[in-house]
Formats: C-alpha cells, structure tokens, sequence
C-alpha cells in the first residue's frame, strides 16, 4: 500500500510498505538539477551533491563511509537535469541511523573551503572523463543541439570554468533557494513500521526550511535541423539523431517507448537485425527515448567504422522511412509492448527502485507514483497509437545530428544525408 502525508514543515513523504523484504530504501529528492541553472553557476546542483558527503558538524567523510559500511548499507546520490537525490538502501533495523545519516548530509554540512578545493579536482576529473567516451560525447552534442537555447541544453556536470570559478557562499546561496521543504519529497519502500518512520521523519527533517517552490522551466524546442560534427581520434565513427519526443507521464511516451523498442530496443528489433545481424556493419546499434517535465527527445545511436558510416545512417534513416509509412507489424508490436511491461516489472524488483518511483513521481509529476496503473498506460497502448507516434515523430519540427570521430571527408557527407532526409520529412516553419 502507498501513503502520502506531509510533515509538519511541509515535505511531501511517500511510502510504501512491502512484505516479505527485510531491507528498506530511503531518498531525498530535491527539485534542483541542470535545468534551474544560469549560466554563470552551470554545475553547481552536481557540485552541491558531491560537497554533501565531505564532512558535517560531527561526521567527518571519512566517518560517514565507516557508518555506513558498518552496517553494510549503500549510501549515494545523482544528479540529473530536473533533480537531485540522496539515498541510503540499509536494513530495517538500521531505520534510525539511516534516517539521521541522510538527513545530517542535508542540514549539517560544512562545506568546507579546503574540502570544497579538494573535490573540485574531482569533479573536473570527472568531466574530463566524459570526454573519454565519444558515445557520450555524441548524445550530448545531439541533445545539445536539439534542446539549442533551452534549460535542458545545459551539461549536468557543467564546464572547466564555472567548476573552476565557484565558491561557497555560490553554494549556500543555492541550497538557501532550493534546498527547501515546498521543494523536497522524501520517499521510502521496504520495511518499516509505520509510526517510528514518521517520528524519525518529523524529528531529524523539522529544520528543512520554508521557500518558494520552483517547477522545472517551460521547454519550446527551437525548429529546425541542427548538426554538430566533433572531431577525436577514435577507431569509430559514433553517429546519433535526435529527434523531439512526449514529455515524461503522457500517454504518447508509452507509444514511443514501444515504437522504440521495435526499432532498435533490443535484440529482435529492426536495426539490431538489419544493420548488426544481416549485413555486420556495426557492433553497437540502438534507439532510446528520453523523457523530462515538459519534453522530450527519441534518439538513434550506431557506432561503427568510418568505411560504414555512410551506409550505417542510411539503413537507419530507410528504417525510420519504412516505419512512418508502414507502422510495424502485429508481431513486432506485440513483442515490443511485452518488452517494455516485462522489463519494467523485472526492474522493479527491488526497494531502491520502488523508492526511486515513488519519489520521481511525486516530485516530477505531482501525483502519487502507481504500479498498477503504469501498467495500464503500457497495455493500453496499440497498434494505432504507435503507428501515429512514428507518423509524428518522424516528420519531426525539429532535429539535431551529431558525428563523432576522425570524420576524414566523411562527417559532411553523413550531415548532408541527415539534412535531406529533414527536407524530406521535416515539418518546416
């Protein structure tokens, strides 16, 4: 069974008591991520996260890894474009030091000057690291593009100079805003007894202060075909399209999930089959969608040499045709909606991603997260809903290419192959 209530400050609690576990998950989602960011502070919400775990009024970092690992439970956070969250998975009978640890990371951090100079290496590592993997590189310039002078734009990590530029009092300022308790929901799955959750609950979360409460910005994707060609000296040519896709909790996200799936979700889908399968093109081929408040986006991903390049994009964009025009088969619908149901249900077994529903739910959609029901919009979706997505989808208002590799004379030619297949198919201003 699941309950919201709200504590005396205002928090939003959801909870779900699940039988036969004897483990209980514990997050605190806070409404601060890529998108609530200027410029000037791109970063800051994954700054914030990090600094959280380095030392508070009576733990140091060092001590709160020790705690921890003494009762064997996983302390974490992520930050994301619209939230940030802080977890702890542990037994039931470690509630109270569970709850107390989360809630000391979040109220009683020092953020300490020389700490904060000491992790700031870490987190520039960290966004040097990504551009070690050119897979990444390639779904961030094409979401980059695609989302162009939008919140969603913004890197999660930010760059070497807003990193590099930041001090705490940038921090505190930040947290003072958002940080708060309109802007907070905390969630928990597993084990527990009911009345000592809440008093735990009440006691160690009364100081959340009040603020005003911030909803994700508005997102107008700009129209247009957009490119990016980035150049690194990697063996293979990485290519993604983006496309705009529904909004996380619409009923049109359910039947692009499927169409994905059919396209290139697994292993029986079209593109695996077609471009790795039959013909050895290429080792790594996909679609995905990705889903936010007010937005989204379908992407299409092939990593493969640069001979095939120009090969590769075009079985995909000849696939994108064949199913605007055809739709899919009974077959590969069927097949794709039960992928999608029994992959979700697998993947929920466990409270941390009970937890994680629950508390993303409330947060992201305001309203109280419900298996059943999710269920329901995935069942309910059929032959004709994903036969207008793709229709839809693929004569897109916009769309956004990226290319990542030597690119040696090839990058203009896999351009100007997207940039007709948008002439043909774009809905043009």
């Amino acid at each position: 069974m699941i309950e919201q209530i709200r504590l005396g400050n205002g928090i939003r609690v959801c909870m779900e008591h699940m039988d036969s576990v004897r483990s209980v998950a514990l997050g605190v989602w806070v409404n601060a991520g890529s998108v609530f960011e200027t410029e000037s502070d791109a970063g800051v919400s994954h700054f914030i996260e990090h600094m959280l775990f380095k030392g508070t009024e009576t733990r140091s970092a060092s001590d709160i890894a020790a705690e921890t690992d003494a009762i064997g439970a996983n302390l974490n956070a992520f930050t994301a474009k619209e939230c940030t969250c802080f977890h702890i998975k542990a037994l039931d009978e470690d509630l109270a030091l569970a709850v107390e640890m989360l809630s000391d990371i979040l109220l009683h951090s020092t953020l300490e000057p020389e700490q904060m100079d000491r992790e700031r290496g870490v987190v520039l590592e960290e966004i040097a690291m990504t551009e070690d993997s050119p897979e990444d590189i390639v779904f961030d310039r094409a979401c980059e593009q695609l989302f162009k002078d939008t919140p969603i734009e913004s890197e999660i990590l930010g760059t070497e100079e807003t990193v590099g530029a930041m001090r705490r009092e940038d921090l505190v300022r930040y947290m003072q805003r958002h940080y708060t308790a309109e802007n907070t929901v905390i969630a928990v799955a597993g084990s527990f007894e009911r009345e000592t959750l809440l008093a735990l609950l009440e006691r160690y979360f009364a100081d959340v202060p009040h603020g005003e409460r911030h909803d994700a910005p508005a997102v107008s994707i700009r129209t247009g075909f957009r490119t990016a060609l980035v150049k690194k000296d990697v063996e293979q040519i990485n290519l993604c399209l983006a496309l705009p896709g529904a909004a996380l909790g619409t009923d049109e996200y359910y039947a692009q999930v499927v169409l994905s799936n059919a396209l290139g979700g697994s292993m029986s889908s079209r593109l695996f089959q077609h471009i790795r399968e039959e013909r050895g093109l290429a080792y790594s081929v996909y679609s995905y969608p990705m889903a936010y408040r007010g937005a989204g986006c379908l992407c299409f991903y092939a990593g493969c040499t640069e001979g095939q390049a120009g090969e590769v994009l075009s079985l995909m964009l000849r696939e994108l045709d064949d199913v605007k025009r055809d739709g899919i088969s009974e077959d590969e619908f069927i097949r794709a909606r039960q992928q999608l149901k029994g992959s979700y249900l697998l993947g929920m077994e466990s409270t941390m991603a009970h937890m994680s529903a629950l508390g993303k739910t409330a947060l992201l959609l305001d309203k109280e997260y419900d298996l059943d029901g999710t269920l329901h919009c995935i069942e309910r979706v059929t032959p004709e809903a994903v036969q207008k997505a793709a229709k839809e989808l693929f004569s897109p208002e916009a769309a956004a290419f990226c290319a990542v590799g030597r690119l040696n004379g090839v990058g203009d030619t896999l351009k100007q192959m997207t940039e007709d297949w948008w002439q043909r198919n774009g809905r043009q201003a």
